[in-house]
């Protein structure tokens, strides 16, 4: 399953964003990607792949998981991108 997301927190999929986005992919058995700007997709389980994409905010993302809790995995990342950083828990 794929989903297209806007990112929404100020500092785009870095610092406390990314370590937020990648500690939910790891709560999934899933296997996930996120692909930016048209590049290849990379490891939504890595903090340095997910850095490593330079996303700000406003850009849109293509998320991807294949796996028995794919559609769980996709919505709780959707959430944690479509969240302002100063909501996080």
């Amino acid at each position: 399953m794929e989903r297209t997301v806007t990112v929404v927190p100020e500092d785009g999929l870095h610092a406390r964003p990314a370590s937020k986005f990648v500690e939910t992919a790891n709560e999934y058995d899933s296997e996930i990607t996120v692909a930016a700007n048209g590049d290849e997709p990379v490891n939504a389980a890595s903090m340095l792949a997910v850095t490593g994409l330079g996303v700000k905010s406003g850009e849109d993302v293509v998320l991807a998981a294949d796996g028995p809790d794919e559609e769980a995995a996709i919505d709780a990342l959707e959430d944690v991108l479509t969240t302002p950083e100063d909501e996080y828990e």
